[in-house]
């Protein structure tokens, strides 16, 4: 398989747990590359159990994940992957510029980038304001600029559009497909179901399950459905939750994926399931 035909995601029956709590079942999925794929599902489902597998901060029990034909977590994957966390990760005593400024400096981003991401994610009028004062939308764009530093190749993005007005929303899934337009692969959740109708394909996650990989147009075709949410509804009824307990995993003493938690650049890690 060549370099471009490669996914950019591969996972193979992934299992993980946060504390006691079992949160992936032996999942697996693909992300391909130069798409806007959409991990879509109910809050505390394992979207970001499974995001943070991805960029390789989350200790796994078994199971592969690989990220641009290396593992999850590899030093080498440090600048060619961006990931916003829920929490915006910023320093609240730095403008916005700074943080940016200093992110980029911690990459070996070109000095012109900076100027671009916030071209990209319209904080130009916020530039000179402290992180601190700005609202948490806002906080969350300094995220996302930062994530885009240095031009990543995967971009992994827990509930970016959280806390956005509907402007800012829409424009926001425009640079999304922009990107992918120029070869980046985003691998972008959410727990609202009108926002899968703006992504290239599907994953659409239940209980630490995925319940269907598919275009949108697919997914509605598949299910009779008229919309997204109906599909959703239309397979849970398709695939009820079992009545007993699941069976602990057989690796209970499994290590993490790829080289085990790293520290993935400026966004950090997020804290949710």
């Amino acid at each position: 398989m060549s370099h471009l035909s490669a996914p950019a995601v591969h996972v193979t029956d992934l299992f993980a747990r946060r504390g006691r709590h079992p949160v992936l079942h032996g999942l697996s999925l693909t992300v391909p590359r130069g798409l806007v794929v959409g991990l879509i599902g109910p809050s505390g489902c394992g979207k970001t159990t499974l995001m943070r597998s991805i960029v390789g901060v989350q200790l796994v029990q078994s199971g592969e994940v690989t990220v641009l034909d290396r593992p999850a977590g590899s030093v080498s994957l440090r600048h060619r992957v961006g990931y916003v966390t829920q929490d915006a990760s910023v320093y609240d005593d730095l403008t916005v510029r700074q943080n940016l400024t200093y992110f980029r400096a911690v990459l070996g981003a070109p000095a012109s980038d900076v100027d671009r991401v916030i071209d990209a994610t319209d904080l130009g009028k916020y530039a000179g304001q402290l992180a601190g004062s700005l609202s948490g939308g806002q906080r969350s764009r300094v995220s996302l600029a930062g994530a885009l530093l240095g031009s990543p190749e995967l971009l992994v993005l827990d509930e970016p559009t959280v806390g956005l007005d509907p402007v800012l929303r829409v424009e926001l899934w425009e640079l999304f497909h922009r990107l992918a337009a120029g070869g980046t692969s985003l691998l972008v959740s959410s727990h609202v179901m009108d926002e899968a109708s703006r992504c290239d394909r599907l994953l659409l996650m239940r209980d630490g399950d995925i319940l269907a990989d598919d275009t949108p147009a697919g997914l509605l075709a598949s299910t009779g459905a008229f919309d997204v949410e109906a599909a959703f509804l239309s397979l849970i009824r398709r695939h009820p939750l079992p009545e007993d307990p699941r069976p602990e995993d057989p690796s209970p003493q499994g290590g993490p994926s790829g080289n085990g938690p790293t520290e993935t650049g400026p966004t950090g890690t997020g804290g949710a399931l």
